[in-house]
């Protein structure tokens, strides 16, 4: 059971919830009145969030953190801007990983270039460097970074340690150039919500059936969007911390801004075993503390779940699956038409063989899936068995070499292989397209993060689909040992005999590259060929005219449609070329659109007439001087840009490039009903976007013009009411756009046309 309070609540002695309605009975039992001013001090969340604000005020908050992580899809970028804005050492210890492009093979040289960049870059400024398949991101930072009371930046939005007492964040690039530049993260005091987890999970029941139940519990009601997600509650103890984690990663499904639990012996157990004990300190909240919320959870009453495509919210239990599969996985098959736009079949329902759901594949791997606890229950479930010779395949990734090689010592890989599964090594590519693509109307179950559309690597544009169902390793192993076969993990009895854990950190100690603090600032960055220097932009005009040159009416578009992830990824590196792929897989004509705008806003900057060059122009131009207050505005004082509209776009990963694709091919501003995360909202930001929003009626289509007069002067007032004007034509018609709440350097980010130009323009670059 998943329930979900209307309205705040005070947690007494980290036990007693208590709705804030019923707030006055609290003095009886605590003896003293709840003053909520207080309570909300009382949260283990406003503490770590205080001891890193440096704004003197915890309304709008500055932090500072005390290291950064990234993977080789993003860290290129980020430290091409930090040189491009001046940097001369990593100030915080910087993580960087290569666990995304791990494959050295698709594009030639590309990624393992990426790869001796990176390397090059912590000799250069001081960073730790961890070399392809030794770790994926955020096990390694788990293992060696993550600390009770500590906050970590990553550009990975599955940046999560909350059950290692960290409050962790995944954000866009720019935001860690930030923490490079000695700058601030900037965020009005998020709300804190408590997740009061009750009772203990049954045997067969894992981290990722607890996560999925939440997740379909909160997702669609936006209850901890941006928020703090605070775990509490006696339930905690039933499990191990290594658990804790498989549940805690999967929190960035929520669209939530940050996690951190409570802290106990296990969470000490878990840092003392990686030689970190002094990394431990007892985290609970406060006598009295008062919460935004609380999602109450009997963990008793979860039972297996898997995730349908093609969201991490769409969820069932896996034996409510099986009782109505025709019509469950009929509602699937539409929403399967409406992704691929008639351009690739995918079905469901030919896979009911005998009243079963047949799947094709099982995947158990990365942060979430690859943890130790997690493969040592499929060995037990597969020892003796076989996945069989059919269709159905397994793939076993360990989340780091510490934990390949205690699955070794202990026998359990054995015991995978010789039940036909493949095991590799650390790599995140399943998670986000790039290994193990199942073939063409493919199902793949996989105990991973997300089963966004095309995450499991398949081109709809190309006639070829398949999807992903998450459900955890335990369910995975029991439907491998079934040949593929759909099974819940409770249809069987070897669960919970997991032998202690010993991690061996020699792999680290010989292949991980420790540079912090000692930087060799006289030493060259190493280029490959696919790595291009960001392009020059312009800082805003006074006024902008936006071409509609996308228009989405999804309900939510993830930041895989807006740049698709899997082999676009040898790409990241290349912003020009990265481009190419922008909206690919959701309105292919997009580039080829934004990229004529830009055209245009090129020649404008050199002084050439836009209308020379584009008919259509004149008329526009003649309709916008009829606008009163226009009559005398010149051709050359309007900005040219393109713009994408979608009603709630930014779902999912925290990568940069979602935005800054859109930018580098002639972007000037997004126009939504509202963003799925902060996230990509900075992103959208720090790429000198404007992040507009609209209640008005829909009066535009692909082809019209938006024009915004005085747009600089609008950055400079309250955001709420901008004056804009459609033009169809020669006809014009007024809509009203408002920007939520900026920060000052947000403003200024914008006007002077991306974060670079800001930073440049402050050091006199």
């Amino acid at each position: 059971m998943v329930k979900l309070y209307d309205g705040g609540v005070y947690l007494i002695d980290g036990k007693e919830i208590i709705p804030e309605a019923e707030a006055a009975g609290i003095e009886a039992l605590t003896g003293e009145a709840a003053v909520k001013e207080e309570a909300i001090k009382g949260t283990i969340a406003y503490s770590i969030m205080e001891a890193h604000n440096t704004s003197g005020g915890m309304d709008n908050l500055k932090l500072k953190f005390d290291a950064m992580v990234s993977h080789d899809i993003t860290y290129v970028g980020i430290i091409q801007t930090a040189k491009a804005s001046g940097i001369e050492r990593f100030p915080i210890p910087y993580v960087l990983t290569n666990c995304h492009n791990s494959l050295c093979a698709v594009g030639g040289t590309i990624n393992e270039d990426d790869h001796m960049f990176g390397l090059s870059a912590a000799k250069k400024y001081g960073g730790i460097y961890v070399p392809p398949h030794i770790a994926v991101i955020h096990q390694y930072m788990r293992e060696m970074h993550a600390g009770c009371g500590r906050m970590i930046l990553g550009s990975d939005s599955h940046t999560r340690y909350g059950a290692l007492g960290t409050m962790a964040i995944g954000e866009g690039g720019g935001e860690l150039v930030k923490q490079l530049l000695e700058d601030t993260y900037d965020v009005a005091y998020p709300g804190v919500v408590a997740v009061y987890l009750d009772g203990k999970p049954n045997p067969g029941v894992g981290p990722q059936d607890i996560a999925l139940a939440i997740i379909g519990a909160v997702f669609k009601k936006g209850y901890v969007k941006n928020k703090v997600m605070e775990f509490v509650g006696p339930g905690i103890a039933a499990m191990p911390t290594d658990f804790r984690n498989g549940i805690d990663v999967m929190t960035t499904e929520t669209t939530c801004l940050s996690s951190v639990w409570k802290t106990d012996e296990d969470t000490k157990a878990f840092l003392a075993l990686h030689g970190r004990e002094e990394d431990y300190q007892e985290l609970n909240p406060s006598k009295t503390a008062y919460y935004d919320g609380c999602v109450y959870v009997d963990l008793s009453t979860i039972k297996p779940m898997i995730a349908l495509p093609f969201h991490p919210s769409n969820t069932y239990e896996i034996d409510a699956l099986n009782d109505n599969l025709g019509d469950i996985l009929r509602e699937v098959e539409k929403e399967a038409g409406k992704i691929s736009g008639g351009r690739a079949g995918f079905t469901l329902t030919d896979k009911i063989v005998g009243g079963k759901l047949r799947v094709q594949q099982g995947i158990i791997a990365g942060c979430a899936g690859g943890n130790y606890t997690n493969i040592i229950e499929a060995a037990h479930m597969l020892k003796g068995k076989s996945c069989g010779a059919g269709e159905f395949s397994l793939s076993v990734y360990p989340s780091s070499q510490p934990v390949f090689m205690d699955l070794t010592r202990k026998g359990m890989v054995a015991d995978l292989m010789e039940a036909g599964a493949v095991i590799r090594t650390a790599f995140c590519g399943p998670c986000f397209g790039a290994g193990d693509t199942p073939c063409h109307n493919g199902l793949s179950v996989r105990h991973t993060t997300r089963n966004f559309p095309n995450r499991e690597g398949s081109k709809p544009g190309n006639g070829q689909m398949s999807a992903v169902a998450l459900m955890d390793a335990r369910s995975i192993a029991a439907t491998a040992a079934n040949g593929g076969v759909l099974t819940s993990a409770t249809q069987y009895s070897c669960w919970g005999d997991v032998p202690e854990y010993r991690f061996d950190k020699a792999a680290y100690e010989r292949r991980v590259y420790q540079g912090f603090g000692q930087g060799e600032g006289s030493k060259g960055l190493v280029y490959g060929p696919n790595i291009k220097d960001w392009p020059n932009m312009s800082p805003l005009a006074d006024n902008i005219l936006l071409k509609v040159c996308s228009k989405i009416m999804d309900e939510v578009t993830t930041t895989d449609e807006l740049i698709p992830s899997g082999e676009t990824s040898s790409f990241r590196s290349n912003p020009l070329g990265l481009a190419e792929f922008t909206l690919s897989r959701r309105d292919p004509d997009y580039v080829k659109r934004s990229k004529e705008v830009h055209r245009l806003e090129t020649a404008r900057v050199k002084g050439k007439d836009m209308a020379a060059l584009e008919p259509e122009l004149e008329t526009v131009f003649a309709a916008i001087q009829k606008i009163p207050g226009q009559e005398k505005v010149r051709v050359q004082e309007i900005e040219a840009g393109s713009m994408i509209y979608a009603n709630k776009p930014g779902d999912g990963s925290a990568r940069e490039q979602a935005a800054s694709c859109q930018r580098v091919i002639g972007g000037l501003a997004n126009i939504t009903r509202e963003y799925a995360t902060k996230r990509y909202r900075s992103n959208v930001i720090n790429w000198g976007m404007i992040p507009f929003q609209t209640k008005d009626t829909l009066d535009f289509e692909v082809g019209d013009y938006i024009y915004v007069p005085g747009v600089r002067e609008a950055l400079n007032g309250d955001l709420k009411d901008i004056r804009a004007y459609v033009v169809k034509g020669g006809d014009v018609k007024e809509m009203t756009l408002y920007v939520a709440d900026m920060t000052e350097e947000e403003r200024e980010i914008v006007k002077a046309g991306c974060l670079i130009n800001y930073n440049k323009n402050r050091r006199g670059l």
